[in-house]
């Protein structure tokens, strides 16, 4: 628990002074002001998370944390925990829609077992985190211990600091792989917005509406059976929570401590951003929410850190995929701030005051 608490306590504010100074560089680029909209938006967050006022963000990584779950013995996701470790292989080896995205953008993918069921084939590109071999089943008990959990959030620390220090990283994007992770996600952002389950939880996989039914019970069952306490964090995570949403929410931790913009992908980011947030309430400045999802408790998740989505493409997949594309604006938006020219640089004529 040290490390988590020494990452959580050298999280400050974001640098509002540099933001002031880069809209005032942005309503001074050839265009009509505020014409770009939330491109500009973006660009200044990221100059206030930085604090650099021409920030380059050539240094793209997703870490895409992964676990099984034992609620999936209940028959609550559309697929076997079996394809959570085939995916693993397929995110090693290229193939997966991740590892498009991430080539398109010259972004690194790097893949943490954090808590795979089964033994892993060594591979070079694979970071080993093992906390268990899957969760517990939480509709009968804690889905893990609370030492698991604080080892789990350290882990996820760890591995974003041996990246940084290695190779470096300018923005992060979050990423998973678990089936079954909606379904603890869903209890994660029940226990902490105070929802109502049946309008957090939805289809996952793609499940039908007699297996969401299911999938609704075992929440509730999980939540009746727990009690997870909304305001712990690690209380959270280890009642309801899975070893690869508490892996994200150490990098979620780490990166605000080292002022690096935090890109979220969909629900199960998000709902390691709500616990990030119980921790330090200052992460949510560090956060940036790529998408909306289609799973119906995003939009939930979002509103409670006052978050809203850059875009919405009926998305619901995972891996980082919306991160990813979300990282693509991001980098678009610093080169307009520090690549486009002011009227003043281009001897461009300024609109004519009369008109205002």
């Amino acid at each position: 628990m040290k490390k988590i608490l020494k990452t959580i306590e050298e999280i400050g504010p974001i640098d509002k002074k540099l933001m002031e100074q880069a809209q005032e560089r942005l309503d001074n680029l050839t265009k009509p002001k505020g014409s770009l909209g939330r491109i500009e938006e973006l660009a200044k967050k990221i100059v206030g998370i930085t604090e650099k006022a021409e920030p380059c963000l050539e240094k793209k990584v997703i870490f895409v944390m992964v676990g099984d779950h034992g609620i999936t013995r209940e028959q609550v996701s559309a697929y076997p925990m079996e394809v959570t470790s085939q995916m693993v292989y397929n995110f090693l080896q290229g193939g997966a829609a991740i590892n498009v995205l991430a080539k398109k953008l010259e972004a690194k993918v790097v893949v943490i077992d954090m808590g795979v069921a089964k033994n892993l084939k060594p591979h070079p590109d694979l970071v080993v985190k093992k906390i268990g071999y899957g969760t517990n089943n939480m509709s009968k008990g804690p889905a893990m211990d609370k030492e698991d959990a604080i080892k789990a959030v350290t882990a996820g620390i760890d591995v974003f600091e041996e990246e940084l220090k290695t190779n470096g990283i300018d923005i992060m994007g979050t990423g998973e792989m678990g089936i079954g992770n909606t379904t603890a996600s869903s209890a994660i952002v029940t226990c902490i917005t105070e929802s109502k389950v049946e309008e957090v939880t939805g289809k996952g996989t793609g499940i039908n509406d007699e297996i969401l039914q299911k999938k609704i019970e075992m929440i509730e069952k999980a939540l009746s059976v727990n009690h997870p306490d909304s305001e712990d964090p690690i209380d959270i995570l280890s009642k309801v929570g899975g070893y690869e949403i508490a892996g994200l929410v150490g990098c979620i931790l780490a990166a605000a401590r080292y002022r690096v913009p935090i890109m979220l992908d969909g629900f199960i980011s998000t709902a390691a951003a709500l616990v990030s947030a119980k921790f330090s309430p200052k992460v949510k400045e560090y956060l940036i929410s790529s998408h909306n999802s289609v799973e119906k408790g995003h939009k939930i998740a979002l509103s409670y850190l006052k978050q809203k989505p850059l875009f919405d493409l009926n998305m619901r997949l995972g891996e980082g995929t919306g991160a990813a594309l979300g990282i693509d604006l991001a980098d678009i938006s610093v080169k307009i701030l520090t690549q486009m020219a002011t009227f003043d640089e281009a001897s461009v004529s300024r609109k004519d005051k009369r008109q205002d």
